[in-house]
């Protein structure tokens, strides 16, 4: 459990969200350390890349380090005007994966965009489903976010169709490079009032970080 003082300074190390078998909560120094050893066992295929920024292409050696940083940039560069928000996911109690938002403006805008990835040992198993039922659930019911982005290359169905199941909509269409080559990026967007929603979720920590993101001034 991460230390009180730290989550009174960092409210993000002190949410937790449970529904069923699903956990998602702050990451501190254990869960870096547990997603650490779900990344070396693997996350996708090794021909194959979807992640629009690919930090899974480091060199096994140098993976455990990149982890890390992102880490602790999360934090040293968490703005009231722009951050992210990662929560170590669990299922069954043991750590699989990261599901994410990220904002830019947010208190005037009220957006942000999903992102996730899931240790390839646990995929196929609808847990990708849930955790992002359970992130918009949180961000729609909790903090205020009227509606949520998302994006997928267009050769991922599996991350698709979780968006489809969820509710979001064809957004257009957006073009990157991706390992030296051109691929396209399906843009989604979900509303509130379009949003499948799963079983009800648990939370704490919500006080505390509607206080810190400037819900409450």
């Amino acid at each position: 459990m991460t230390d009180p003082r730290l989550v009174a300074i960092y409210p993000p190390l002190g949410l937790r969200v449970t529904c069923g078998p699903l956990e998602l909560r702050g990451i501190g120094e254990p869960e870096v350390l547990a997603l650490l050893d779900v990344v070396r066992e693997g996350v996708h295929a090794p021909e194959f890349m979807p992640f629009t920024f690919p930090w899974t292409d480091a060199p096994a050696a140098d993976l455990p380090l990149n982890y890390l940083q992102w880490w602790w940039r999360g934090m040293a560069t968490w703005q009231p005007d722009e951050w992210a928000l990662d929560l170590c996911v669990l299922w069954e109690g043991e750590v699989v994966g990261v599901q994410g938002v990220a904002t830019r403006d947010f208190l005037t805008l009220r957006y942000g965009e999903t992102g996730s990835w899931l240790g390839r040992r646990f995929q196929g198993r609808g847990i990708g489903t849930a955790m992002r039922q359970a992130m918009c659930t949180l961000l729609f019911d909790h903090l205020d976010f009227e509606f949520i982005t998302s994006a997928a290359f267009s050769d991922n169905p599996a991350s698709l169709r979780v968006s489809e199941k969820l509710g979001y909509q064809n957004n257009g269409a957006a073009w990157q490079t991706r390992r030296g080559d051109s691929s396209t990026t399906q843009r989604l967007l979900l509303l509130k009032e379009d949003f499948v929603r799963g079983p009800a979720i648990e939370v704490e920590g919500v006080a505390a970080m509607r206080e810190f993101i400037g819900l409450e001034h």
